[in-house]
């Protein structure tokens, strides 16, 4: 009898699973903005803000954040989504985000929620969007969601210019 050969079947090729992305996300306007979770703190109600001299309207004052100091920032403001001077509601989060050295306070008007899609969906800023006063670009992206959508992703590390950060309330005294 003849042995027969068996060819070697290839195995089924394992699809791999998607890279995926966890975002905080809030409102911001009329629009979802998402951040990268592994770059958020924490999310609290926002504590008692004080305000502080020369800073940038957008620049809401600091606070005191379980023993942290940090600025906390109105992104409403900074990105001219709203009127200036609109007043701070009487309850909102703030999200605290870390930044290459110093940690941010992004104050938003509801509850920030947790979001997974997969790295795929999130394509990048078209150059028209990024505001072209700033060096480095903050947008990271734009995800399409699949009901039709978007959230519009942010790079905490790129949100301030450099010398916005200097200007920071407390930053020149740890500088």
């Amino acid at each position: 009898m003849a042995e027969i050969e068996l060819a070697a079947v290839p195995k089924p090729e394992r699809a791999k699973p998607a890279e995926l992305v966890q975002l905080i996300v809030f409102r911001l306007g009329d629009e979802d903005y998402g951040i990268r979770i592994e770059q958020v703190k924490e999310v609290t109600v926002t504590p008692e803000v004080a305000r502080m001299p020369k800073t940038p309207p957008f620049i809401k004052g600091i606070a005191n954040l379980r023993g942290d100091i940090i600025a906390i920032l109105d992104l409403e403001e900074r990105f001219r989504l709203r009127p200036a001077g609109r007043p701070i509601p009487e309850r909102s989060y703030t999200v605290a985000v870390e930044a290459a050295d110093y940690t941010l306070g992004l104050m938003v008007r509801e509850v920030p929620r947790p979001f997974t899609l997969p790295l795929s969906q999130i394509e990048p800023a078209p150059e028209f969007v990024q505001d072209a006063t700033t060096r480095d670009k903050y947008l990271e992206g734009i995800a399409k969601l699949p009901e039709g959508g978007i959230i519009i992703v942010l790079d905490m590390r790129k949100l301030l210019t450099p010398s916005e950060v200097m200007r920071l309330p407390g930053k020149a005294a740890s500088s």
